[in-house]
C-alpha cells in the first residue's frame, strides 16, 4: 500500500482558514457496551449508565433514538451492489428476489408487480412500508439509543467509523452547513429518494461522511470504543468480499465520547449525496456512518454511452472536429493520472489528450466536467444528463447496450478538498469512496 500526505485548506468550526496535513492511502494507482438493548442481554454484558454530569451535546449529531440491527442475513441480494435502474429491476425479477427483500422496499415501483400495473414509486410505497414492517418484524431485532461502531475491510481499503444520525440542514451560526455537499446532484434522484424516506419513515441505507479535520480524533474514539465492547452485534461478508463488523453503543461516557469526536468538525460527504439532498428536501434526518479511514480508497467512475451505435472511427472524428489530440491504441488500461481519456470502443480504443486549463479557469479542474461537456456535449451533441450517458463505477461490468465506455483517471484526495475548500462542488458522480458500509445492518426510524 502506498500513503502520501496533503496540505490543504479548510474552513473550521472556529469559522477561519487553517492548512490541514492530511494522510490518505490507497492500494495501487488504478485504484476499521454491548448496547442497552430492549432484548435481555447476555452473560458477560453490562449496561452502561450516564454519567451523572452529563455534558451538553452537539444538536446536530444524534444516537438512533429507536432502530432495528440484522439478526442474521439482510434479505435478498446487496442493495449497495446495482449501479442503475436496468440492474435493479432484473435483480428483482430473478427468482426469490421480488418479494420482502430491501432491495424491493427500496424500489418498490421497480418489482414485477409493480411494473406489470405501472405503478408510480407514490403508487407503490403503501406496500413497501407493509413489506418493511414484516421484514423488521421476521429479520431484525430492536434497539434504542444507540451509536454504532462499524468496521468494514475488504482490498479497496479499510473504514472504521460510527453510524448515527445527522441533521442534514443544521448550519453554523454563519450559515455554513455542518455536512457539506461534495458533488452536484441529479433533481429526480433527489425527488424519488425523499418520497421513499417520507413513505417508509426509516432509513434503511447510510451515507458515508468524512470529517474535514480532527479525522484521528474519531478513529481513535471509535477504536477505544470497539476494545470496550467486545465481540461485534453484526459480522458478516458482502457479494465483494469485504467484512462488515458493527456493534451497538449505548447511552454513558464512552458514547459521549465517540458523540463528541463525530461533531469536533464540519463532515463532508464522500458517498450520499442525494441522500443528503433528500433528507433536507424530507425533513428528515440523515443516516450516516462518519469516517475518517483509516485507508480510505477513491476509485474511478467513468462515463458509458448507450444506444448511441457510436463506432470509433466517429468519435476520432468528432473529437478531432472541437480539437481534441486523439491517438488510436491497443489495450490500454485507464488513466493514472488526470488530463487524459481513453475511449473504449468494441472496435478499438482511442487515447484523448484533455486541452490545458485555460486561464482564470478554477483549478484543480476536474476532467468529469470537461469530459461531460466537451467531448459528450459539444463534440458527440449528446445530453450528459440524458438517458445515453451512464456512470460506470471502476470494476462494474459494461452491460451488452454500451457503445463506449470513457474511462476516466480517479480524481486526487487531495483534489476534492481542494474544490470543498474553494466553495465548489464536485461533478455528478465523479468519486467513488470506497469501501462503503453495508446496506440493512441497522435501520433508523425517523418518525420519532
Amino acid at each position: 500500500m502506498t500513503s502520501w500526505r496533503f496540505a490543504v485548506l479548510a474552513w473550521t468550526m472556529g469559522r477561519s482558514w487553517r492548512q490541514f496535513t492530511l494522510r490518505c492511502c490507497s492500494k495501487s494507482a488504478t485504484g476499521a457496551v454491548n448496547a442497552l438493548d430492549v432484548e435481555p442481554m447476555g452473560a458477560g454484558q453490562s449496561q452502561r449508565q450516564h454519567s451523572e454530569q452529563e455534558p451538553a451535546m452537539t444538536p446536530w449529531v444524534h444516537p438512533i433514538r429507536r432502530g432495528w440491527v440484522i439478526r442474521d442475513q439482510v434479505p435478498g441480494p446487496d442493495v449497495d451492489e446495482f449501479a442503475d435502474t436496468a440492474e435493479v429491476i432484473a435483480a428483482l425479477a430473478q427468482s426469490g428476489c421480488g418479494g420482502d427483500t430491501l432491495l424491493a422496499v427500496q424500489h418498490p415501483h421497480r418489482t414485477p408487480a409493480a411494473l406489470v400495473e405501472g405503478m408510480s414509486l407514490v403508487d407503490a410505497l403503501p406496500a413497501a412500508r407493509r413489506a418493511l414492517d414484516r421484514l423488521r418484524a421476521s429479520a431484525y431485532r430492536p434497539v434504542v439509543d444507540v451509536m454504532a461502531p462499524y468496521r468494514v475491510d475488504g482490498l479497496d481499503g479499510t473504514a472504521v467509523g460510527v453510524l448515527c444520525l445527522v441533521d442534514s440542514a443544521a448550519v453554523e451560526s454563519r450559515g455554513v452547513p455542518f455536512v457539506r455537499h461534495s458533488e452536484e446532484i441529479y433533481p429526480q434522484v433527489v425527488a424519488d429518494r425523499a418520497a421513499v424516506l417520507a413513505g417508509l419513515g426509516c432509513a434503511t441505507s447510510a451515507a458515508m461522511l468524512v470529517p474535514v479535520s480532527a479525522g484521528e480524533r474519531l478513529t481513535a474514539a471509535v477504536l477505544r470504543s470497539i476494545d470496550a465492547l467486545g465481540p461485534a452485534a453484526v459480522s458478516t461478508t458482502d457479494s465483494g468480499g469485504r467484512t462488515h463488523q458493527l456493534w451497538l453503543l449505548g447511552p454513558g461516557t464512552e458514547q459521549d465520547a465517540v458523540h463528541t469526536a463525530v461533531a469536533g468538525s464540519p463532515l463532508l460527504v464522500a458517498d450520499g449525496n442525494h441522500r443528503l439532498a433528500a433528507a433536507a428536501t424530507s425533513g428528515q434526518s440523515l443516516l450516516a456512518l462518519v469516517t475518517a479511514g483509516p485507508a480510505l480508497h477513491i476509485g474511478s467512475i467513468h462515463r458509458a454511452l448507450v444506444g448511441t451505435g457510436l463506432h470509433q472511427d466517429e468519435l476520432a472524428t468528432a473529437w478531432r472536429r472541437v480539437g481534441l489530440a486523439v491517438q488510436e491504441v491497443d489495450d490500454l488500461g485507464p488513466p493514472a493520472q488526470p488530463g487524459t481519456v481513453v475511449a473504449r470502443a468494441g472496435t478499438g480504443d482511442l487515447l484523448v489528450t484533455l486541452p490545458d486549463p485555460v486561464p482564470g479557469e478554477p483549478l484543480p479542474r476536474i476532467d468529469h466536467a470537461l469530459v461531460e461537456r466537451l467531448l459528450i456535449a459539444d463534440a458527440l451533441g449528446i445530453d450528459p444528463e440524458g438517458p445515453a450517458v451512464h456512470a460506470l463505477p471502476a470494476g462494474r461490468p459494461v452491460g451488452p447496450d454500451v457503445d463506449v465506455v470513457l474511462q476516466v483517471a480517479a480524481v486526487p484526495f487531495a483534489d476534492v478538498l481542494a474544490v470543498h475548500a474553494q466553495g465548489r462542488r464536485m461533478p455528478r458522480k465523479s468519486t467513488y469512496f470506497t469501501p462503503k458500509p453495508r446496506s440493512g445492518l441497522l435501520l433508523a426510524d425517523l418518525t420519532s
